[in-house]
């Protein structure tokens, strides 16, 4: 934000490192949710078409498939050996204790390995290998491959070789099939998904029936729990048992591990790497989810809860309440205008039958391309002046207009607001008070018929407006919005006038205003119908100025945390929250909306879509209470729902590229928003129609 990097043009290459960090984190979450939850897998087995073939239905639990599936050999253990093998896993708890359990019987045992949990728990894998064990492949995710497709089978077992590589440094030759136990239960679509492993050059491994005796020669299939453990337990105590081995070791083959390349290895790690930072994202954004959750309803909460404050103290008198006398001074009204001929007449007509005794109304035309100038002046009434200057920027506007200001109450209005008849004698009453230098109107969306403007009016109703009232009560409003104000001349001067360093020369103002002492208050009876962009556009180069400029405007005022007095509990109050809620949050909402998704496609969608749903109706109950405040139809409140999933993603574009260009010390130019002139529609079409129709026929 210094002056040296005025002139650097707007960064670009930010929303390409956006498009890549998001993207990054949503392959982790596809990946990791594909691991953890099986997505488009099957957890159950369908039931079997069709037998094994006859060649395979031996009773032996070994089957190895050559030639396409055209010829079958099966094999099993000799007798008095036992095949001790382990089913899913590496288990955090059950798997050292198998490890322990083997080791003081001096037994060697198979197990067939999750690669998503060796990848978990790569220390296990590297234990089971160390000391003598033989390893075989239980497929990546474990689901039944019976119902897979071959992509998905080759995948499967593709990405345990790898995890293998990574964790153990070996590759294998033994698969057994998820879910299947027996060989007669590769049947149907197993028997398929056996061949395509077949192919791959594997070894498949059932187990023998429960009623086998071991004394015959077994291969036995457990879990890696405390049911398995229970079970090995006692047959590793059967005397009967010569030889407890590994299926290759039981069926005097070669070893079926054998050690990988350096690039296997290295792939192998880069997958642990992969899932790692994906189980780890998982795990972080699981917190930053609930604590931003949290924030966001205290949020809500806080603004209702001070909202009903606010109401409460309005409807009692008080000692040292701002409104001490009536305010009957006359007042001076600044119109910046630059390109405003849509709607600049219908701004100082509706300024012109204000109910306010005095007024002296001065029409800023700020090198306008337009007829903006030559309109106003065609208002014959000695209350108008116009003022026109070279294009010099909106803040430079209003300190033109302070020059010839002929009265000490001053009230800024944009040239796309109309005001009611009694809105300016309102909104200049708590004056009153010596100590308020400023005064915030309320300002109300008058283009609202189309979804868009029904979205910035929930917005201007439920955010704007409801949080002027808390900072009145809390004593730290940070900004009088452009579109209505009252100050003290006086207030102005002493602050050096409107400032042009900021964007957001409104918030740079109110701010300057509290340092210099001064209270800043928000009058609600005093509204204002503004028109606001059509477009989504427009939309964004508006935020996108408010943005950057409120940024600029706390970062200006940074040094008010260290003040004492009223200036430094209003920026230890405001400052904190606005970087908190419009900055830091904002930032994170993107990531948080991935994993949102995360949450309904890969965990539980019904738990994940609850929530949303009952912070939606939270949502709704506080809008409807800031509707009603306002005394606005509660009708608006379809439109909500969909604001979520539009809306709300572009204004966190706009806090992000106001962010980087903030950091980048980008300068912005006044934006010009294309104006139909349809603010003053409300007035026509609401209970001020009447006065409506009186300024326009003056």
């Amino acid at each position: 934000m210094s002056p040296r990097h005025a002139h650097r043009p707007e960064p670009r290459g930010h929303w390409l490192l956006l498009i890549v960090v998001v993207s990054a984190i949503a392959a982790a979450l596809v990946f990791e949710g594909w691991t953890t939850h099986e997505v488009a897998s099957q957890s159950t087995r369908r039931p079997c078409t069709s037998p094994i073939p006859k060649a395979a239905d031996t009773g032996k639990p070994v089957v190895r498939i050559g030639g396409g599936g055209r010829t079958v050999e099966t094999a099993g253990m000799p007798d008095r050996t036992v095949a001790l093998t382990f089913d899913g896993g590496p288990d955090p708890v059950w798997t050292p204790r198998l490890l322990d359990l083997l080791r003081s019987h001096h037994a060697h045992a198979t197990f067939f390995l999750s690669g998503a949990q060796a990848v978990r728990h790569p220390a296990l894998v590297e234990r089971i290998r160390a000391e003598g064990h033989e390893i075989g492949s239980g497929a990546y995710t474990g689901s039944d491959l019976g119902s897979a497709s071959s992509p998905r089978t080759r995948l499967e077992l593709s990405l345990t070789q790898t995890a293998l590589a990574g964790t153990a440094g070996i590759n294998t030759k033994l698969v057994r099939l998820p879910l299947t136990t027996q060989a007669d239960t590769m049947c149907g679509g197993e028997w398929t998904a056996a061949r395509r492993a077949a192919d791959q050059g594997y070894l498949l491994v059932a187990a023998d029936r429960p009623l086998r005796k071991p004394e015959r020669g077994v291969v036995r299939q457990y879990s890696q729990n405390d049911t398995g453990y229970a079970e090995a337990d006692k047959l590793l105590r059967n005397r009967k048992i010569e030889k407890f081995a590994t299926v290759s070791e039981g069926l005097g083959g070669p070893p079926v591990n054998t050690p990988v390349s350096t690039v296997g290895r290295l792939q192998g790690e880069a997958l642990i790497q992969v899932q790692g930072i994906g189980h780890l994202f998982v795990q972080a954004m699981s917190w930053v989810l609930g604590i931003a959750g949290a924030l966001a309803l205290l949020r809500l909460v806080l603004l209702v809860f001070y909202a009903r404050a606010h109401v409460r103290r309005l409807r009692r008198s008080r000692p040292g309440a701002p409104w001490l006398r009536e305010v009957d001074e006359p007042v001076t009204v600044l119109i910046p205008a630059y390109n405003e001929e849509a709607g600049i007449e219908s701004t100082v007509r509706s300024l012109l039958a204000s109910t306010h005794w005095q007024l002296q109304i001065i029409v800023i035309d700020d090198g306008s391309t337009d007829r903006t100038a030559d309109l106003a002046t065609l208002i014959d009434d000695p209350r108008v002046l116009v003022v026109r200057q070279p294009n010099a920027g909106k803040a430079a506007a209003l300190n033109t207009g302070l020059v010839h200001a002929h009265h000490d109450i001053v009230v800024m209005v944009d040239a796309d607001t109309v005001f009611e008849p009694d809105t300016v004698h309102r909104l200049v009453q708590p004056l009153a008070h010596p100590a308020v230098g400023a005064v915030s109107g309320n300002t109300k969306v008058g283009n609202r018929r189309r979804l868009l403007g029904k979205w910035q009016h929930l917005e201007y109703v439920f955010g704007f407006n409801l949080e002027r009232r808390m900072f009145e009560v809390l004593e730290c409003m940070p900004t009088v919005p452009g579109a209505i104000g009252a100050f003290r001349r006086d207030a102005l001067m002493g602050v050096g006038g409107v400032s042009e360093a900021t964007l957001a020369e409104d918030t740079d103002l109110t701010m300057a205003l509290w340092r210099a002492g001064w209270r800043v208050v928000y009058e609600e009876t005093a509204i204002a119908w503004t028109e606001v962009p059509t477009s989504l556009g427009q939309l964004w180069r508006q935020r996108y100025r408010w943005c950057y400029g409120t940024l600029q405007s706390m970062w200006k005022h940074r040094r008010a945390l260290r003040e004492v007095g009223q200036a430094g509990r209003f920026a230890r109050r405001a400052l904190p929250y606005l970087f908190l809620f419009q900055v830091a949050l904002p930032l994170l909402a993107p990531i948080v909306d991935v994993f949102a998704l995360y949450g309904v496609l890969f965990a539980n969608p019904v738990e994940s879509i609850g929530v949303w749903l009952a912070f939606l109706v939270v949502q709704l109950l506080g809008a409807g209470y800031a509707l009603r405040l306002d005394k606005e139809r509660l009708t608006a409140l379809w439109a909500m729902p969909l604001q979520l999933f539009v809306y709300r993603q572009l204004m966190y574009l706009v806090i992000i590229q106001s962010v980087v260009s903030a950091l980048f010390g980008t300068r912005l130019r006044w934006h010009r928003i294309h104006r139909s002139g349809s603010a003053a529609d409300r007035l026509t079409a609401g209970p001020a129609g009447p006065a409506e129709r009186r300024l326009s026929s003056n």
